[in-house]
């Protein structure tokens, strides 16, 4: 099994996902565990971690209400800190605007079901 993935006229990337139940999965698993349609807008990171981006958004979704975007944030910041180290920042919402910096690799912004998603690992500064 794998994810399909296809780039649409407006050259933005869609992944389409079914889900299964609250367990992370391995990339296999993925396609089957996840459901509907996510859209990312813009990233630089590898595609691995933009599937478990994505994962880690859907499943959020699944445990708490979509109201509750903070809940949903610090459900994904938690993971990616857990996953790939401390610093990670996640903003949830249908409407917001930032301006931030971001360590290459880091970043991504999507959307799922009616939210959108911005997640990156903050650059350090020297």
């Amino acid at each position: 099994m794998s994810f399909r993935v296809y780039k649409d006229p407006n050259a933005t990337l869609s992944v389409f996902f079914r889900r299964k139940s609250e367990k992370v999965f391995s990339e296999r698993e993925i396609e089957k565990m996840l459901e509907g349609k996510a859209m990312v807008e813009d990233s630089d990171m590898p595609m691995k971690m933009q599937i478990q981006a994505m994962a880690s958004a859907s499943q959020a979704l699944d445990l708490f209400d979509v109201i509750d975007c903070k809940s949903i944030a610090g459900h994904i910041k938690k993971e990616f800190d857990e996953r790939y180290g401390s610093g990670w920042q996640c903003v949830v919402g249908s409407n917001f605007g930032c301006f931030f910096t971001h360590s290459k690799g880091t970043f991504i912004y999507f959307q799922l079901e009616t939210l959108k998603f911005l997640i990156f690992k903050g650059a350090s500064t020297p």
